[in-house]
């Protein structure tokens, strides 16, 4: 399952709520060296024309949060009332 699938399920009152939560989880890592330039250069564009809340926004914070920090976004995600999201991260990060 991709990560832009796993955003398109996640409802759009929770959205900015969620895209708050995976930013702080990535800005607060210690695992930064995981990152690829690529995909913090997408992160960096998408917070520029401030649209992370929207589906391929969340579609990278969560590939972003999840390379940095799986268990952290996984219980995050079920700690915001969305444990059928949190699930469908955990299966795509089993299957990495």
């Amino acid at each position: 399952m991709s990560f832009r699938n796993i955003a398109e399920a996640i409802p759009a009152e929770k959205r900015q709520t969620v895209s708050n939560k995976l930013s702080d989880l990535i800005l607060s890592s210690k695992n930064d060296d995981k990152m690829p330039n690529d995909l913090a250069n997408t992160l960096l564009y998408f917070w520029q024309r401030n649209v992370l809340a929207g589906e391929q926004g969340l579609a990278t914070l969560l590939e972003a949060a999840t390379l940095l920090e799986s268990e952290k976004v996984i219980a995050s995600l079920a700690d915001l009332g969305l444990p059928d999201v949190a699930e469908r991260v955990k299966q795509t990060t089993t299957k990495t």
